[in-house]
């Protein structure tokens, strides 16, 4: 390139730059403005806006994506995921017909990170509100580890008015901790650890977990990079209190009130090699507590099954919904 080509090409550049800038801010403000609103199609079966946020009670934007129509399927995911974690799914069966909603968590993803209102309780609020402000009905919730706590809290907390069926997949209910009640539980130790480790280095910590969450630690196991890093990439976007104080939330909190309230179909999902909840003390004796729950175990299967075994759980998933 010679000296008077460089101005040229530097303006030529700038402009596509300072379009696609424009573009990007258009779009953010289309987001913003769709929000919460969701359009109808023929047929008055409502259709996702694609997404955006919602704003609770403590002024938190809960950053959220909506997609497909027909039914809503509603998603939570896992600490220290997001929405994102659930796009297997997602993608699966809003091509099979239905409307998918998945959130990022408070602190987690997209949605803001609040130094306060990082518990059980908030959360199922936030999943309140979701629902709520998008008058989501007859639904099904679907709920991964933390999420399935979520799902439960949520129920125990708001009932089931807009709810059909409920999914718990890996999840940490009834409780992890072990406990005088709880003596199949993890001891303590184990959590301060997994604190210890986030605090110390959690860019290492969350690259380490990922080895045992998809089982890639086992014999004859296949490691993934790509969904390594997606899992490293997905975890540093949680904030480092909201993910902090999610530990106890996950690890103590007693779920037993909140399942016993579950009184739509359930299905528990569970994957019997699961290191990281242990299906003994969480599935096992959940299906026990849940009234007519239905237990479905993946033999040798790890925590992270919506992506190591997407094809299975699709499928089961589907198969839920239209039973």
């Amino acid at each position: 390139m010679n000296r008077q080509d460089q101005p040229s090409s530097r303006r030529s550049m700038l402009v596509k730059t300072a379009l696609g800038a424009a573009g990007a801010g258009l779009a953010a403000v289309q987001a913003s403005a769709s929000a919460a609103v969701p359009a109808r199609a023929g047929k008055g079966s409502v259709v996702g806006t694609g997404g955006g946020y919602v704003v609770v009670a403590d002024g938190t934007r809960i950053h959220y994506k909506d997609m497909g129509a027909g039914q809503p399927v509603v998603f939570s995911h896992g600490w220290p995921l997001q929405a994102d974690a659930w796009e297997d799914q997602m993608f699966y069966l809003a091509s099979q017909g239905y409307r998918v909603i998945a959130h990022d968590r408070r602190g987690h993803g997209l949605s803001s990170q609040p130094w306060n209102g990082n518990d059980m309780d908030t959360y199922a609020d936030d999943l309140a509100t979701l629902l709520n402000t998008l008058d989501i009905k007859n639904a099904m919730l679907v709920g991964h580890s933390t999420g399935g706590g979520e799902v439960a809290r949520y129920i125990g907390r708001h009932g089931t008015r807009r709810v059909a069926k409920a999914v718990l997949v890996g999840a940490v209910p009834p409780q992890m901790v072990k406990s005088p009640t709880n003596p199949n539980g993890l001891p303590m130790s184990v959590f301060d650890g997994i604190r210890a480790g986030v605090q110390a280095n959690r860019g290492q910590f969350f690259l380490d977990l990922a080895v045992p969450f998809y089982g890639f630690n086992r014999a004859g196991a296949k490691p993934s990079q790509g969904l390594i890093d997606t899992f490293w990439a997905q975890g540093m976007q949680c904030g480092l209190k909201n993910a902090y104080d999610c530990i106890k939330q996950f690890s103590e909190t007693d779920f037993t009130a909140d399942l016993k309230k579950i009184d739509v179909p359930t299905l528990i999902v569970h994957g019997s090699d699961d290191q990281i909840v242990p299906i003994d003390a969480s599935a096992r004796t959940s299906a026990k507590i849940v009234k007519n729950a239905k237990l479905i175990i993946y033999e040798g299967a790890p925590h992270g099954l919506p992506a190591t075994h997407k094809d299975k759980l699709n499928a089961d998933l589907l198969a839920f919904l239209k039973a």
